[in-house]
Protein backbone atom coordinates (compact mmCIF):
# COMPACT_ATOMS: atom_id res chain seq x y z
CA UNK A 1 0.00 0.00 0.00
CA UNK A 2 2.86 2.39 0.58
CA UNK A 3 4.43 2.10 -2.63
CA UNK A 4 1.84 2.37 -4.59
CA UNK A 5 1.19 5.79 -2.64
CA UNK A 6 4.58 6.33 -3.15
CA UNK A 7 4.50 5.59 -6.93
CA UNK A 8 1.37 7.82 -7.42
CA UNK A 9 3.12 10.36 -5.07
CA UNK A 10 6.46 10.55 -7.45
CA UNK A 11 3.82 10.71 -10.54
CA UNK A 12 2.29 13.73 -9.09
CA UNK A 13 5.81 15.29 -8.81
CA UNK A 14 6.65 14.37 -12.40
CA UNK A 15 3.37 16.30 -13.41
CA UNK A 16 3.63 18.92 -11.38
CA UNK A 17 7.71 19.38 -12.10
CA UNK A 18 6.84 19.46 -15.81
CA UNK A 19 3.87 21.56 -15.95
CA UNK A 20 5.63 23.80 -13.70
CA UNK A 21 9.20 24.10 -15.74
CA UNK A 22 9.93 27.06 -17.47
CA UNK A 23 11.23 25.50 -20.57
CA UNK A 24 8.21 23.39 -20.91
CA UNK A 25 5.97 26.26 -21.65
CA UNK A 26 9.12 28.26 -23.57
CA UNK A 27 8.58 25.26 -25.55
CA UNK A 28 4.93 24.96 -25.97
CA UNK A 29 4.78 28.37 -26.55
CA UNK A 30 7.52 28.45 -29.40
CA UNK A 31 5.64 25.80 -30.97
CA UNK A 32 2.12 27.94 -31.15
CA UNK A 33 4.16 30.55 -32.42
CA UNK A 34 5.44 28.52 -35.40
CA UNK A 35 2.34 27.18 -35.85
CA UNK A 36 0.33 30.59 -36.22
CA UNK A 37 3.23 31.58 -38.85
CA UNK A 38 2.95 28.60 -40.95
CA UNK A 39 -0.91 29.47 -41.03
CA UNK A 40 -0.63 33.05 -41.37
CA UNK A 41 1.64 32.61 -44.39
CA UNK A 42 -0.32 30.02 -45.94
CA UNK A 43 -2.91 32.54 -45.66
CA UNK A 44 -1.11 35.49 -47.16
CA UNK A 45 -0.20 32.44 -49.74
CA UNK A 46 -3.33 31.99 -51.11
CA UNK A 47 -4.76 35.40 -51.64
CA UNK A 48 -1.40 36.37 -53.08
CA UNK A 49 -1.74 33.76 -55.29
CA UNK A 50 -5.22 34.29 -55.89
CA UNK A 51 -4.44 37.97 -56.91
CA UNK A 52 -1.60 37.15 -58.99
CA UNK A 53 -4.21 34.54 -61.00
CA UNK A 54 -6.81 36.83 -61.77
CA UNK A 55 -4.66 39.57 -62.51
CA UNK A 56 -3.05 36.95 -65.02
CA UNK A 57 -6.24 36.46 -66.36
CA UNK A 58 -7.41 39.96 -67.25
CA UNK A 59 -3.94 40.36 -69.33
CA UNK A 60 -5.15 37.25 -70.79
CA UNK A 61 -8.02 38.57 -72.14
CA UNK A 62 -6.58 42.10 -73.35
CA UNK A 63 -4.03 39.87 -75.02
CA UNK A 64 -4.64 39.23 -79.01
CA UNK A 65 -4.75 35.62 -78.40
CA UNK A 66 -7.02 35.91 -75.36
CA UNK A 67 -9.44 33.26 -73.95
CA UNK A 68 -13.21 34.31 -73.92
CA UNK A 69 -14.14 36.07 -70.54
CA UNK A 70 -16.18 33.06 -69.67
CA UNK A 71 -13.34 30.61 -69.96
CA UNK A 72 -11.10 32.70 -68.44
CA UNK A 73 -13.22 32.77 -65.51
CA UNK A 74 -13.86 29.01 -64.92
CA UNK A 75 -9.79 28.73 -65.06
CA UNK A 76 -8.93 31.34 -62.94
CA UNK A 77 -11.42 29.86 -60.05
CA UNK A 78 -9.98 26.14 -61.00
CA UNK A 79 -6.23 27.33 -60.08
CA UNK A 80 -7.61 29.19 -57.08
CA UNK A 81 -9.08 26.26 -55.86
CA UNK A 82 -5.70 23.99 -56.74
CA UNK A 83 -3.64 26.41 -55.36
CA UNK A 84 -5.76 26.50 -51.98
CA UNK A 85 -5.74 22.58 -51.67
CA UNK A 86 -2.00 22.66 -52.14
CA UNK A 87 -0.97 25.64 -49.80
CA UNK A 88 -3.58 23.69 -47.26
CA UNK A 89 -2.03 20.24 -47.81
CA UNK A 90 1.76 21.46 -47.09
CA UNK A 91 0.76 23.73 -43.93
CA UNK A 92 -0.98 20.98 -42.47
CA UNK A 93 1.87 18.80 -42.93
CA UNK A 94 4.31 21.17 -41.32
CA UNK A 95 1.66 22.10 -38.59
CA UNK A 96 1.88 18.09 -37.57
CA UNK A 97 5.80 18.31 -37.87
CA UNK A 98 5.68 21.12 -35.66
CA UNK A 99 3.79 18.73 -33.29
CA UNK A 100 6.41 15.85 -33.06
CA UNK A 101 5.36 13.50 -36.66
CA UNK A 102 7.51 12.18 -38.48
CA UNK A 103 6.61 13.67 -42.44
CA UNK A 104 7.88 10.43 -44.34
CA UNK A 105 5.86 8.06 -42.89
CA UNK A 106 3.10 10.13 -42.73
CA UNK A 107 3.75 11.25 -46.77
CA UNK A 108 4.41 7.21 -47.35
CA UNK A 109 1.07 6.64 -45.71
CA UNK A 110 -0.20 9.05 -47.66
CA UNK A 111 0.23 7.60 -50.93
CA UNK A 112 -0.68 4.38 -50.10
CA UNK A 113 -4.37 5.42 -48.31
CA UNK A 114 -4.53 7.24 -51.88
CA UNK A 115 -3.71 4.32 -53.96
CA UNK A 116 -6.46 2.82 -52.07
CA UNK A 117 -8.45 5.35 -51.88
CA UNK A 118 -8.64 5.52 -55.98
CA UNK A 119 -9.57 1.47 -56.51
CA UNK A 120 -12.32 2.15 -53.43
CA UNK A 121 -13.49 5.74 -55.02
CA UNK A 122 -14.13 5.06 -57.94
CA UNK A 123 -17.29 7.47 -58.95
CA UNK A 124 -14.50 10.60 -56.91
CA UNK A 125 -12.34 9.43 -59.88
CA UNK A 126 -14.49 9.80 -62.48
CA UNK A 127 -15.94 13.24 -61.25
CA UNK A 128 -12.51 14.56 -61.34
CA UNK A 129 -11.64 12.77 -64.50
CA UNK A 130 -14.93 14.62 -66.83
CA UNK A 131 -14.06 17.90 -64.39
CA UNK A 132 -10.74 18.00 -66.32
CA UNK A 133 -11.96 17.34 -69.49
CA UNK A 134 -15.20 19.47 -68.94
CA UNK A 135 -12.49 22.80 -68.52
CA UNK A 136 -10.50 21.52 -70.98
CA UNK A 137 -12.66 21.45 -73.92
CA UNK A 138 -14.58 24.67 -72.86
CA UNK A 139 -18.08 22.36 -73.44
CA UNK A 140 -19.58 25.47 -70.37
CA UNK A 141 -18.02 28.15 -68.34
CA UNK A 142 -19.49 30.27 -65.26
CA UNK A 143 -22.05 32.39 -66.56
CA UNK A 144 -23.17 30.16 -69.03
CA UNK A 145 -26.74 29.39 -69.07
CA UNK A 146 -26.82 25.58 -69.54
CA UNK A 147 -29.36 22.59 -68.88
CA UNK A 148 -28.08 19.41 -67.20
CA UNK A 149 -30.47 16.81 -67.09
CA UNK A 150 -33.64 18.05 -65.63
CA UNK A 151 -31.74 21.11 -64.56
CA UNK A 152 -31.61 23.90 -65.80
CA UNK A 153 -29.69 27.78 -64.91
CA UNK A 154 -26.66 29.15 -64.66
CA UNK A 155 -23.51 27.92 -64.16
CA UNK A 156 -22.21 29.42 -60.84
CA UNK A 157 -18.69 27.29 -60.43
CA UNK A 158 -17.05 24.28 -62.16
CA UNK A 159 -14.46 22.47 -59.90
CA UNK A 160 -13.00 19.25 -60.48
CA UNK A 161 -15.17 17.14 -58.61
CA UNK A 162 -18.78 19.53 -59.07
CA UNK A 163 -20.61 21.78 -61.01
CA UNK A 164 -23.07 24.23 -59.54
CA UNK A 165 -26.02 25.71 -61.38
CA UNK A 166 -28.17 28.32 -59.75
CA UNK A 167 -31.91 28.41 -61.12
CA UNK A 168 -33.24 31.21 -61.93
CA UNK A 169 -35.77 31.39 -58.91
CA UNK A 170 -32.88 30.79 -56.55
CA UNK A 171 -31.89 27.07 -56.15
CA UNK A 172 -28.48 25.99 -56.64
CA UNK A 173 -27.94 22.42 -57.67
CA UNK A 174 -24.86 20.93 -57.10
CA UNK A 175 -24.02 18.09 -59.93
CA UNK A 176 -20.97 15.85 -59.32
CA UNK A 177 -19.51 16.11 -62.40
CA UNK A 178 -19.56 12.29 -63.38
CA UNK A 179 -23.14 12.00 -64.24
CA UNK A 180 -23.12 14.86 -66.62
CA UNK A 181 -23.58 12.95 -69.97
CA UNK A 182 -25.35 15.78 -72.07
CA UNK A 183 -24.92 19.46 -71.82
CA UNK A 184 -27.36 22.04 -73.63
CA UNK A 185 -25.44 25.29 -73.45
CA UNK A 186 -27.67 28.49 -74.31
CA UNK A 187 -24.94 30.73 -74.28
CA UNK A 188 -22.72 30.00 -76.91
CA UNK A 189 -24.63 31.22 -80.08
CA UNK A 190 -27.33 33.87 -80.62
CA UNK A 191 -30.73 32.72 -80.17
CA UNK A 192 -33.74 32.88 -82.08
CA UNK A 193 -36.70 34.95 -80.09
CA UNK A 194 -40.03 33.34 -81.91
CA UNK A 195 -43.31 35.58 -81.96
CA UNK A 196 -46.27 34.22 -83.08
CA UNK A 197 -49.61 36.86 -83.78
CA UNK A 198 -53.10 35.79 -83.84
CA UNK A 199 -55.07 38.37 -86.18
CA UNK A 200 -58.70 37.55 -86.75
CA UNK A 201 -59.97 36.68 -90.68
CA UNK A 202 -62.26 39.67 -90.89
CA UNK A 203 -58.97 41.67 -90.38
CA UNK A 204 -57.08 43.45 -93.39
CA UNK A 205 -54.11 40.79 -93.59
CA UNK A 206 -52.10 43.77 -95.83
CA UNK A 207 -52.61 45.88 -92.83
CA UNK A 208 -51.63 43.60 -90.27
CA UNK A 209 -48.33 42.59 -91.91
CA UNK A 210 -47.45 46.01 -92.27
CA UNK A 211 -48.24 47.24 -89.23
CA UNK A 212 -46.56 43.74 -87.64
CA UNK A 213 -43.16 44.90 -89.59
CA UNK A 214 -42.93 48.25 -88.71
CA UNK A 215 -43.64 47.47 -84.76
CA UNK A 216 -41.11 44.89 -84.64
CA UNK A 217 -38.48 47.16 -86.80
CA UNK A 218 -38.89 49.60 -84.35
CA UNK A 219 -38.67 47.28 -81.16
CA UNK A 220 -35.51 46.03 -82.40
CA UNK A 221 -33.97 49.21 -83.04
CA UNK A 222 -34.41 49.75 -79.54
CA UNK A 223 -33.47 46.89 -77.91
CA UNK A 224 -29.18 46.31 -77.93
CA UNK A 225 -30.14 42.23 -77.60
CA UNK A 226 -31.74 42.16 -81.11
CA UNK A 227 -28.40 41.82 -83.36
CA UNK A 228 -30.39 41.32 -86.71
CA UNK A 229 -33.48 42.83 -88.40
CA UNK A 230 -36.71 41.17 -87.61
CA UNK A 231 -38.41 38.60 -90.12
CA UNK A 232 -42.07 38.96 -91.22
CA UNK A 233 -42.03 35.27 -92.25
CA UNK A 234 -46.18 34.98 -92.87
CA UNK A 235 -49.05 32.88 -92.41
CA UNK A 236 -47.70 30.20 -90.32
CA UNK A 237 -51.38 28.38 -89.99
CA UNK A 238 -54.76 29.37 -90.08
CA UNK A 239 -56.57 28.20 -86.95
CA UNK A 240 -60.36 27.88 -85.76
CA UNK A 241 -60.89 31.44 -85.48
CA UNK A 242 -57.46 33.01 -86.23
CA UNK A 243 -54.82 33.24 -88.67
CA UNK A 244 -51.27 33.05 -87.00
CA UNK A 245 -48.14 35.69 -88.54
CA UNK A 246 -44.95 34.11 -87.18
CA UNK A 247 -42.14 37.03 -86.45
CA UNK A 248 -38.20 36.02 -85.92
CA UNK A 249 -35.57 37.85 -84.16
CA UNK A 250 -32.22 36.88 -83.93
CA UNK A 251 -30.76 38.22 -80.35
CA UNK A 252 -27.86 37.62 -78.61
CA UNK A 253 -27.52 34.52 -76.27
CA UNK A 254 -30.10 33.85 -74.17
CA UNK A 255 -32.12 37.17 -74.50
CA UNK A 256 -34.36 35.85 -76.81
CA UNK A 257 -37.19 35.59 -73.75
CA UNK A 258 -36.98 39.60 -72.59
CA UNK A 259 -37.20 40.39 -76.50
CA UNK A 260 -39.74 38.21 -77.68
CA UNK A 261 -42.03 39.82 -74.24
CA UNK A 262 -41.30 43.72 -75.45
CA UNK A 263 -42.29 42.32 -78.72
CA UNK A 264 -45.76 40.99 -78.46
CA UNK A 265 -46.41 44.13 -75.82
CA UNK A 266 -45.78 46.51 -78.23
CA UNK A 267 -46.96 44.09 -81.02
CA UNK A 268 -50.43 44.23 -79.30
CA UNK A 269 -50.58 47.66 -78.89
CA UNK A 270 -50.09 48.60 -82.34
CA UNK A 271 -52.45 46.38 -83.74
CA UNK A 272 -55.16 47.94 -81.67
CA UNK A 273 -53.88 51.26 -82.55
CA UNK A 274 -54.65 50.26 -86.44
CA UNK A 275 -57.94 48.67 -85.63
CA UNK A 276 -56.67 45.31 -86.50
CA UNK A 277 -58.49 42.97 -84.47
CA UNK A 278 -57.29 40.62 -82.39
CA UNK A 279 -59.23 37.11 -82.45
CA UNK A 280 -60.71 35.78 -79.09
CA UNK A 281 -63.18 33.26 -78.53
CA UNK A 282 -66.78 33.51 -79.66
CA UNK A 283 -70.00 31.89 -79.88
CA UNK A 284 -72.41 32.38 -82.63
CA UNK A 285 -76.09 31.34 -81.58
CA UNK A 286 -78.42 29.92 -84.54
CA UNK A 287 -82.12 29.55 -83.90
CA UNK A 288 -83.97 27.84 -86.55
CA UNK A 289 -87.81 28.51 -86.20
CA UNK A 290 -90.15 25.74 -88.17
CA UNK A 291 -92.17 26.96 -90.74
CA UNK A 292 -95.92 27.00 -88.89
CA UNK A 293 -98.74 25.44 -91.16
CA UNK A 294 -102.26 26.62 -90.99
Amino acid sequence: MLEKQSSFEQFKDRVIDYFTNPETWLTFGAVLFKIIIILVLARIVVKVSHRAVNHMMQERERNPLKFSARRSQTIGRLINNVISYIVNFIALMLVLSQLGFELMPLLAGAGVLGLAIGFGAQNLVKDVITGFFIIFEDQFGVGDTVQVGNFKGTVEEIGLRVTKIKNWTGEVHIIPNGSITEVTNFSIHNSIAVVDVSVAYEADMDLAMQTIRETAAKVCAAEDSAVKEPEVLGVQSLGASEVIIRVTVECLPNTHFAVGRKLNAELKKALEDKGVEIPYPKMVMISRRENETA
